[in-house]
């Protein structure tokens, strides 16, 4: 595993919100943002709290997870108006149980977002599926897509790493979510379930971000934040504060986590970083 950098070597913790997910509802907890005037309300609280980027999911008319343009660009207009672009807006690609991957990539493209997450496993869960997928992940490199790849076990990022060495996935500035705990009892995720993706990882540089399940979120966040990563936190993986007791809103788990970053001298990112970074990259 590679050693963590030395605090003044870290970079400005990215720190992303993910405020609904695909299927937690108002039953979950009343203050689930659905409708693209309750994500612009909780942009705005979140990137006072310290959030950088919002990670966006859309909904239909009865609430069920949706991956349809216009939905997504009602959503994005009612974000920039809240926020400018004091806030990167990362939409999902994510299937929900409803959608295959021709359908995931189409709407991507019909978009044209300034970020997206993708999973590999839902894109290119097989050799099977490399020709039809790589001339999407080809094209959110030509456009200068902030492309976010999902990971949800180490073994992913190890094929991974052999698609882009054979040339399947370009060599493009991809950020990497490693879920920790997707598949656990119960959904609980812990610190330790981290250490295999670094493992793999080694000294290989990389921009990657944790999120996680359960009571632990925060404790599987601030490991991350110590050693160099980046953090995704929100109710779409979580509802509680550290002591057990239901936050108040997103806003509230954000601002505990850059809490946690600011105690171990991590400085805050913002959006302007992410693009300055991109553009980096990219050139």
């Amino acid at each position: 595993m590679a050693a963590a950098p030395a605090p003044s070597a870290w970079p400005p913790l990215m720190l992303a919100v993910a405020p609904n997910g695909a299927f937690k509802t108002r039953a979950d907890h009343p203050a689930v943002p659905l409708t693209p005037q309750d994500l612009a309300e909780t942009a705005g609280t979140c990137l006072e709290a310290g959030a950088s980027m919002i990670h966006v999911h859309v909904r239909d008319a009865q609430g069920r997870h949706l991956l349809d343009a216009d939905a997504y660009r009602a959503a994005m207009d009612a974000i920039r108006r809240k926020v400018g672009g004091e806030l990167v807006v990362q939409i999902t690609s994510e299937a929900g149980k409803r959608y295959r991957a021709p359908e995931q990539m189409a709407v991507v493209r019909a978009v044209h977002p300034e970020a997206v997450s993708v999973a590999l496993r839902e894109l290119m869960p097989d050799a099977a599926s490399e020709q039809g997928a790589a001339p999407f992940f080809e094209w959110l490199r030509r456009e200068g897509i902030m492309t976010q790849v999902i990971l949800y076990a180490p073994e992913e990022l190890s094929r991974y790493r052999e698609l882009r060495r054979r040339g399947v996935l370009p060599q493009a500035p991809h950020q990497l979510l490693f879920v920790l705990g997707r598949y656990s009892q119960d959904q609980q995720s812990a610190p330790r379930d981290l250490l295999p993706f670094l493992e793999i990882l080694g000294d290989e540089p990389a921009h990657w971000s944790v999120c996680a399940f359960g009571q632990r979120e925060a404790a599987c966040l601030t490991t991350a934040i110590a050693l160099g990563g980046h953090a995704r936190t929100g109710f779409e993986n979580n509802l509680r504060l550290p002591d057990g007791q239901l936050a108040n809103d997103n806003a509230e788990l954000v601002r505990f986590i850059a809490g946690q970053a600011r105690s171990l001298a991590r400085p805050l990112a913002r959006a302007s970083d992410l693009r300055a970074w991109q553009g980096q990259c990219m050139s």
